[in-house]
């Protein structure tokens, strides 16, 4: 893993990894969005051979994230699970019984159908529509911010964000990134068994990069 960006954002800092997520220091909060667990199963279910090494993978990324960071709390900015209860979620709820100090908020997003039941049972706080915290806000989708009437700075998820650099040959190359707008965050999509979507910032936002496991601002 590459050192982490050191970002300052309206006072406080923000330490972006290459691993795609967030750690604000001051809340000790680390800050992910599209994990997508279960999405491997899924398409395992529908005969698509998608190798279960893939989730285990994720699963170790974030251990190691965690370790690195020694965060108080996860905040999950949607789309946590992909799908229904499947056995790599069963794998999720033993995982989750190795760190009993950590408080893991989840603000639901489209793929988070599972009953409000698994979630209490893995120990998982749900927020339906968006959650504060001092000056940040956090919702999935940038664009449910308008008719929330959110004031505070927004982390949302949700696109998969991705940038477009050029290099030589007029060859392109397309990699996910961290999205900054002068009133919102987009966070990369966590889990890499997720496609990009290409934005297009304008000039007064920010884009930072994850290229071989190095941020570049650009």
């Amino acid at each position: 893993m590459g050192a982490p960006f050191h970002h300052i954002l309206m006072g406080q800092h923000c330490w972006l990894s290459a691993e795609r997520m967030l750690f604000w220091e001051e809340q000790k909060a680390l800050v992910v969005s599209d994990l997508h667990f279960g999405k491997t199963g899924h398409f395992r279910k529908e005969g698509i051979a998608v190798p279960q090494s893939v989730y285990k993978e994720d699963l170790q990324r974030l251990v190691s994230q965690l370790q690195f960071f020694q965060p108080r709390q996860l905040i999950v900015v949607g789309d946590m699970f992909h799908s229904r209860a499947n056995k790599e979620l069963d794998w999720f709820k033993k995982w989750r019984a190795d760190f009993p100090d950590l408080t893991i908020q989840l603000i639901m997003g489209n793929h988070d159908i599972l009953q409000r039941k698994w979630y209490k049972e893995a120990d998982v706080a749900i927020h339906y529509q968006q959650l504060s915290i001092d000056r940040f806000s956090f919702l999935h989708d940038i664009n449910a911010a308008a008719d929330l009437a959110i004031s505070n700075f927004v982390f949302s998820g949700h696109i998969h964000p991705g940038i477009r650099i050029s290099g030589g040959g007029r060859q392109t190359l397309q990699f996910p990134c961290f999205y900054f707008t002068p009133s919102f965050c987009v966070l990369p999509a966590f889990s890499r068994f997720t496609g990009l979507a290409m934005i297009k910032p304008k000039e007064e936002d920010q884009v930072f990069a994850i290229v071989n496991q190095t941020i570049i601002h650009l």
